[in-house]
């Protein structure tokens, strides 16, 4: 069985259009590199940063971008699935099989597809500065009534 891969589409010039965070670029083309027919790969966290000499963080958050932009989808623990778009399939025929099956919503030749990424990555940013902000709103008020414990606390005897 050859290991040549057929693609639907080149989609490189659209990937720089992204300005992905380097290390998303590295996750993807490593993932692409270890799937199967089809973009289904079974590998974790820990592997993917062990072959590239990235931290976990870093490999989460390369993950994150990936998914944000539609090129990657976690099935589970263990199990990605690459864009159908960016996948490589045994014959030209069933790239395009795949790709006329795809939800109009995950092709990466959307009209906006591009602005919509940012889109994505800015409500992300968004939703996490808001986590953060209510992180420190619990802390504070956790910090509040420890204080106030102790104030009322007095010495008896």
């Amino acid at each position: 069985m050859s290991t040549l891969r057929f693609a639907a589409v080149n989609a490189d010039g659209l990937l720089s259009d992204l300005d992905l965070p380097p290390a998303a670029y590295r996750v993807l083309l490593k993932l692409r590199s270890l799937s199967e027919p089809g973009g289904r790969i079974l590998i974790d966290q820990a592997s993917i940063g062990g072959m590239l000499e990235l931290s976990r963080p870093s490999v989460n958050a390369a993950l994150r971008s990936l998914e944000l932009a539609k090129l990657v989808r976690k099935v589970r623990n263990g199990v990605y699935q690459i864009n159908p778009m960016l996948a490589g399939y045994n014959s030209f025929e069933d790239a395009v099989a795949a790709v006329n099956g795809m939800p109009a919503e995950e092709r990466l030749d959307a009209r906006g597809y591009v602005a919509s990424y940012h889109q994505a990555v800015a409500e992300y940013q968004d939703q996490l500065a808001e986590q953060r902000k209510k992180r420190a709103a619990q802390a504070a008020a956790k910090k509040a009534a420890e204080s106030k414990r102790r104030r009322t606390l007095h010495a008896v005897g």
